[in-house]
Formats: structure tokens, sequence, C-alpha cells
């Protein structure tokens, strides 16, 4: 059966963030994910996730400045120590969370630069972030994201986000297959979920209502028949909820109880 995490740097913003934990908790939510911790202690988050009861299972290394415009380092040439330095402090988050998954960025393609160029550093600060994050048993992932959302992005398609995948060879660097992204970008998602979950590359899985980025249950995509396709293809992993509520989160949770009752009754 699915298993859903919130995402609490787009869900539960009514609140602020360190009471975002326990309202999700109250909604029946064991799980959580965010973006970027950065701007709080390690220690408080893990306090918070410890009273409302939640696992973090997924946030993102640092993404570089991005007030600036920076959405990752991992394929900036020129940016390698700020990208390593990056990757200790996420692991350090991660030691701190107990959080098994990391979202490391790719970035903007820099004006100017040789896709080429970029794609090498970024082959190269991947195999270097996977080898690090092994010993304590954590997963790397690289997400495909939409162009429209993010202008000028380097990774966008599953088929390049795999490739880089294989290219790298570390078993513990994964794709975070976000069907918001991949909808708008490539559509045919039974198809490349049934494609790619196979392979034991798909490390996560991310949901949101398209075009809007709203609940699942608006736009064009049917979540229901999907989460049956996960389930018929054994997928045990979490579905991160990345999505901007329509109105207050806890009022568009209609879709979670629709699922979950069915699930029930499909189960007894």
């Amino acid at each position: 059966m699915a298993r859903f995490a919130a995402n609490l740097s787009m869900m539960y913003t009514e609140h602020d963030f360190l009471d975002r934990f326990q309202a999700a908790a109250d909604d029946g939510y064991d799980a959580v994910e965010f973006m970027f911790p950065y701007p709080w202690p390690a220690s408080g988050i893990a306090a918070r996730l410890r009273a409302a009861g939640l696992r973090q299972v997924l946030f993102n290394a640092p993404p570089g400045d991005y007030a600036a415009g920076e959405r990752g380092l991992a394929g900036l040439p020129g940016r390698r120590e700020d990208f390593r330095d990056s990757i200790l402090r996420a692991l350090e988050y991660a030691e701190e969370l107990d959080c098994p998954r990391l979202h490391v960025m790719a970035g903007v393609v820099p004006a100017g630069a040789a896709r080429e160029s970029v794609e090498d550093v970024y082959r190269e600060n991947l195999a270097w972030a996977a080898a690090q994050a092994a010993p304590a048993g954590r997963d790397l992932l690289i997400e495909p994201i939409n162009t429209r959302d993010m202008p000028g992005y380097f990774l966008n398609r599953q088929a390049q986000a795999h490739a880089m995948v294989e290219d790298v060879g570390a078993a513990n660097l994964k794709v975070q297959m976000d069907l918001y992204h991949c909808q708008i970008v490539e559509g045919d998602l039974e198809t490349r979920l049934r494609a790619y979950l196979p392979t034991g590359r798909v490390g996560h899985v991310q949901i949101a209502g398209v075009p809007r980025r709203q609940e699942p249950d608006t736009g064009e995509v049917n979540y229901p028949h999907l989460f049956g396709v996960l389930d018929e293809l054994a997928y045990d992993g979490w579905i991160g909820c990345e999505y901007r509520p329509r109105a207050g989160t806890s009022a568009g949770l209609g879709w979670l109880r629709a699922w979950q009752a069915g699930a029930g009754r499909a189960a007894g």
C-alpha cells in the first residue's frame, strides 16, 4: 500500500516551520520531507520529529545561493569545493535527523557553458558525493525538473537521469521520480513507471496536481490509477506530497482519506 510523506516546505505553511511536524502527524502522516533545513539547528528539527513520532525520509543538500538564482552546485564548473562542503553539511544533518536519503540538485547551466562540460563535472561530483554518503548508509538522489518551473536546469528527463546513475555506477545513487515534473516534460507516466521501477534505480517518488502543483486530486493526472500501478509494481518506498494546497492543508486532504479508505476496503 502506498505510503505518503508530507512535504513541509510546501504543505502546512499556515504554521511556522517547526510547528508543521506536529500538524502533519495530527493529520495522520507517519513521515515528512522538506527542501532545505539549514536555517534551523538539526537538533531542533530532530526534537520536533521525535515529539511528533515522525520519520524524516528526504531533504535537499544545500543548493548554493538560492536567492541569487542558484539551484544546486553539482554540475557547476569551478565550484567543486563549495559542492563538497555542501554535501558534508547535508550528511551532518542527515545523521542528526536519521534521514536515509538526500536530494542533490544539479544546478542551472551557466551562461556560455557547454553542456558536455557540465555533465563531466556533474558525473565527477556525484561519484565523490556517493562515496561520502555510502559509509553512513545514505542514498543520494537526482531529480529531473521541468524547465517551466526552473528554467535552465540541467537535468530534465528520466532517461537522462537514469543514464547518469548507470554511468556513475554507485549503488547508493538513485533517481527521484517526481511525477509532476515528469508529466510536464514527458507524460506517459504509467509507461515510465513500468519501465523504471523494476530497474531498482528509483529511490523516491513525488506527486502534485498538474499543471498548478496543487492537491493530486486536481488537474490532468489520474493519481489513484498510478497509486494502483505503484502497488502492482511492489514499490515499497515513500511518496512525497510536494504540492501547494489550494487553501488550508488539512482541509485539502480529502484525496488522501479517499485513497486510504479505498485501499483499506481492498485489503479487507
